[in-house]
This record gives C-alpha cells, structure tokens and sequence, in this order.
C-alpha cells in the first residue's frame, strides 16, 4: 500500500426528513444563492422543503445548470454571486449541479483574467465562497469530494479540476428524494458509482485489502441492488443503500494507497464532448472495451473481481464472460454497451482520439500504457 495522507472535511447529513437541518448549517447572516438545474426539485417537493428551511436566510436562486454543466452558464452564476455580495452557495441537485456550483464558488474568486484557466491552465484558486448540497440524485460522488467537472461546447471539451476548497462545508442525502427519479437518471447514477470504483480498483494489486474489501462491497451493493432501484417501485431501505454507495464510491475512500486508471473517464469525456451521450453511457461503453484491451496489466485485480463480485471461481474464469456480466449488468439498467447503440461509427474514432490527445502524446492508466493506439483499439472492440 502507498503512503497517503487523507481528510474529509464534509459534514453528512443522512436520512429521512434531513432537507430541513439546512437552516441551523448555513449562517443566519449569510446571504445564500440557491443553485439548481432544470426545475424537477419544483416537481419533487425538494424546492419547498428547502425554501422552507431558510425562511429566514437572505436567498437568491440561479437554475439552468445543465446535465454537463457549461461555462458560459457557470459564469452567469458566478456574476450573480458577485453582483448580490452572496457569501454562501447551496447546490440543490445531482452530481452536476455540484459540480457547477463548485466552480462557481472558485470563478466568483478568481482574480486572474480568465476563470477558464482554471480548468484548462489548472490556475490555482486561492479563494473559493463556502458551498453546501442537497443531493437529489446519486452518481458522482460530488456531495463528498473536491473535484468537479465542466463543459465548454463551443471549444468541445471537458475538463475537471480538484480544489480542498472546493469541498462542501456539509451535504444532505435524503433518500426519499429519489423516488421521483426518471429511471434513465436512476441507471445513470448506479452506472457512474460502479465505474468510479473500477476506475480505482480494476488496476493491480498493491496489498490493500482494506480498500479492496470496501471497493468489493460497493460494487456488490450496486450489482444486488442497481437493478430494484432502477425498475422496480421506490423502496426506501434500497434507495438509502445506492445513495450512500454512490457516495462511498468517490469520497476518496476506496482510492487511498492505492494505484488509480480513470482512462475510461478521459475517454468517456471526449465522447459525450462530440457526440453529446450522457457520462454513465459512455462509460458503459468503455469500460468493458478497456478490461478486454488492457487485461495482460489488469489480469490480477480482473480475476480478483470475478471471484469477489461476481462468485466465478479461477477453474471458471473466462474474460469474456465477466465482460459479458458486466454489460448485462449495465444492459439490465437499460444502459447500451456499444457504440453502434448510439450511432457512432468506426470513422468517428479518430476524432474522439484526436479530442483526447489535444496535440499531445497520449498517456492514459494507472501506468501511463494506454496510448492511442490502445484507445483506438477499445473503442473497435466495442462498436
């Protein structure tokens, strides 16, 4: 195991009712600009629960934040935070309103020229106005974390930063929120929480089996339960199980000491950069093309994980088989695992390629291995 150092510094509220402990977290004095995305918090009662607990909080409100949320619209907010001196931001939403208002909080400060470099410069932030979140959908991780990932449409990227500042200063999870959820962002959410702990698991081992036992746990949580949430009625005990699984799946938990890919990530973003499809289907996609691809390095924690998750004993291993599992398990979601499901063909490849080198070698995976011909080579495998 690598030496680490490690702290979480995010208060979590969990459980039934818990919306309305925001009024006694956030200062009586603080002027609040309540940040949200396309309005379903007013269909879902969580816009009410959470007026009513600052009822007697100076607020504001800015919605719109898209499902990638864009910089131009971040920049708006941010102007907005300038322009009524808020000293205080709450993100009501998913993972990407999170992560939107994490950068609103660190552009509201910025004293450089362009709070773009930020993200393509890694600018460094040395203010940041305190943020909070009252999570409605759970996927990312964000609630928990202090990374954040942002979208420029017209420049065709996304691009992520990692601040301590960005850190919320406390997050709400009240399961019973997600009973309202379309079922597309309730498979999203279980997909996003499975390969983010792929993405710090699935590498080789380095004997930390505190962490590969925890990691194990999350991704069996998923599996047993992604399918129920997803489908079937709303049950509270199995909503409060991926929520908190989801979360567990990116605190920085399950990461600590240990080696870490997020090559499917970087792909997955050029992807939903060109061709517009949602961060859980792209990774959907390539996550199974990458354990194919780069399986003489992975080997070891592959097998691993088939006998740890999916109960296949080393007499039974196949790779294609727990391949084949996985996919069924995001095709049982209502997840495409192909890129043909979404009419990308194979002459797209090179432009998705291209979009992730940005004029430089590419240099991909825990060990730096997955170049470009390796990304060319996953993304065939899964057309």
């Amino acid at each position: 195991m690598y030496s680490f150092e490690y702290r979480n510094p995010v208060k979590v509220i969990f459980g039934a009712g818990t919306i309305s402990k925001i009024a006694t977290e956030i200062p009586k004095t603080a002027k609040v600009l309540i940040t949200y995305g396309g309005g379903s918090i007013m269909k879902n009662g969580v816009y009410n629960q959470v007026k009513e607990a600052l009822k007697d909080h100076e607020s504001y409100e800015f919605g719109g934040i898209e499902a990638n949320p864009e910089f131009e619209t971040l920049m708006k907010a941010a102007a907005v935070v300038k322009e009524k001196n808020i000293d205080f931001l709450l993100a009501v939403g998913g993972g990407s309103v999170l992560d939107g208002t994490k950068f609103i909080a660190a552009a509201a400060k910025y004293e450089g020229e362009d709070a773009w470099d930020i993200l393509a410069k890694g600018a460094s932030i040395s203010a940041s106005v305190p943020l909070a979140g009252v999570l409605t959908l759970p996927a990312t991780g964000s609630e928990m974390n202090m990374g954040a990932v942002v979208s420029r449409r017209e420049f065709k990227l996304k691009l992520a930063f990692l601040h301590p500042l960005s850190y919320p200063q406390f997050s709400v999870l009240d399961p019973n929120v997600m009973e309202s959820l379309p079922v597309r962002q309730k498979a999203n959410g279980v997909v996003d929480a499975f390969i983010h702990v792929m993405e710090q698991y699935l590498t080789f081992p380095n004997e930390a089996s505190i962490q590969d036992h925890w990691s194990e746990g999350v991704l069996k949580t998923l599996s047993c339960y992604g399918e129920r949430y997803v489908l079937e009625d709303f049950n509270y005990d199995i909503a409060a199980n991926v929520m908190w699984a989801a979360t567990s799946a990116l605190n920085g938990i399950i990461g600590l000491g240990v080696p870490q890919d997020w090559a499917t990530h970087m792909i997955g973003h050029e992807i939903t950069a060109l061709h517009g499809l949602d961060h859980a289907q792209t990774l959907a996609v390539v996550m199974p093309g990458m354990m194919r691809v780069m399986f003489d390095l992975k080997e070891e924690k592959i097998r691993q994980f088939a006998r740890n998750v999916y109960s296949i004993s080393n007499e039974e291993f196949d790779l294609e088989l727990v391949i084949e599992k996985t996919e069924k398990f995001f095709q049982s979601l209502g997840v495409k695992t192909k890129l043909s499901d979404y009419g990308i063909e194979e002459k797209d490849i090179p432009a998705i390629i291209e979009n992730l080198a940005k004029g430089n070698e590419i240099k991909l995976g825990e060990k730096g291995l997955v170049n470009a011909e390796k990304v060319e080579l996953i993304l065939k495998s899964q057309l």
